[in-house]
């Protein structure tokens, strides 16, 4: 080791003799690092991916292919994904009897049920805003239609609308003067004389739309109820001061924070009520005039063993259920959108 004098001539610094010298670090391309990110990218979505192949695409590709097959159960098991091709069961589906009626059928029950699930949901969140004492635990207690299992809240219904010995008809014997019992959920209509008019109602539809709106409001109110937390308690301070009525708060302040909220919960409740079966399955067995799509596809399943025709009929669904969101995304979807 030997010292030299620096070049401003302050001091000396060592200077090895004989050394490497030190390499300056290599910086990585900014395609190489692109590259390589892009692999670890793939590489981490890749199980999702293949997932969702198997689970969801895979089995909507299969519905499909058959569909547009002669396929019987007993002959699945040779049925390919390239098969023969037929439009056959499509023109049996649309022209078979009663497509009519079970299509007004499900839009009438979707619609209706719908919009009871919602507004019962809303009278509930409106009820229970205020905070008094066990508020939670009613909260907690408005969730048990929802979360409870679906075969037992049916045969509890099933008890309680029976014409021998349920509950309903018992009170409405005593109480109300029924001179007879009425089948409820198995009596597709019934007269009623209003005005010296004879209006037949569809007695078993009513029960099975009550049933749906009181098991699927409690997911409207878990969403409205959150969506009421977050108003501004100014607003409603401020509309006090001015000497607004309940409506007037309601309609100008509460109503135009609820309607996006009301807006998401109607297309999702109408999708999954338009494909629902085990309600209506369960209660009526699709008979009683309550006969939907979704029952009619397990129908031709289960009856007929007719994989192709339930598999046609389970495609139109989805064409009618796309139809349907679309027309309603278009005329109503941008003027939901101004109030958000």
């Amino acid at each position: 080791m030997t010292s030299t004098t620096t070049p401003s001539g302050t001091g000396t610094s060592p200077v090895p003799l004989g050394g490497p010298s030190p390499r300056p670090k290599r910086i990585p391309k900014r395609g190489a690092m692109r590259r390589s990110e892009a692999r670890t990218g793939a590489a981490l979505i890749a199980p999702t991916v293949i997932i969702v192949l198997a689970v969801v695409v895979l089995p909507i590709l299969w519905s499909v292919s058959l569909a547009f097959q002669r396929v019987r159960l007993i002959s699945l098991r040779s049925a390919g994904i390239f098969g023969n091709y037929v439009l056959d069961n499509f023109v049996h589906v649309v022209t078979a009897p009663g497509f009519v009626d079970t299509l007004v059928t499900t839009l009438v029950y979707s619609v209706f049920g719908t919009a009871a699930s919602i507004a019962f949901g809303l009278v509930a969140t409106l009820a229970l805003r205020k905070k008094f004492r066990f508020r939670g635990f009613v909260r907690s207690v408005m969730l048990l239609p929802y979360v409870a299992p679906v075969v037992a809240v049916t045969f509890v219904w099933q008890t309680m609308l029976s014409p021998q010995f349920g509950i309903i008809n018992y009170w409405g014997q005593h109480l109300l003067g029924w001179t007879k019992p009425i089948a409820f959920l198995s009596e597709k209509s019934s007269d009623v004389s209003l005005f010296g008019l004879t209006i037949p109602i569809p007695t078993a539809l009513i029960m099975v739309i009550l049933f749906e709106a009181w098991r699927q409001f409690p997911f409207a109110f878990l969403f409205l109820t959150a969506r009421m937390q977050a108003i501004p308690a100014s607003l409603e301070e401020a509309a006090l001061v001015d000497g607004a009525t309940i409506s007037q708060r309601f309609r100008y302040i509460i109503w135009p924070q609820l309607l996006p909220t009301i807006a998401v919960l109607s297309v999702l409740r109408f999708i999954w009520t338009f494909t629902s079966f085990d309600d209506i399955y369960l209660l009526t067995g699709g008979g009683a005039g309550t006969e939907v799509i979704s029952v009619r596809v397990y129908q031709f399943l289960t009856g007929r063993g007719d994989i192709g025709l339930a598999s046609a009929q389970a495609l139109v669904i989805a064409i009618v259920l796309a139809v349907l969101v679309g027309i309603y995304l278009k005329f109503f979807g941008k003027r939901e959108e101004d109030y958000t």
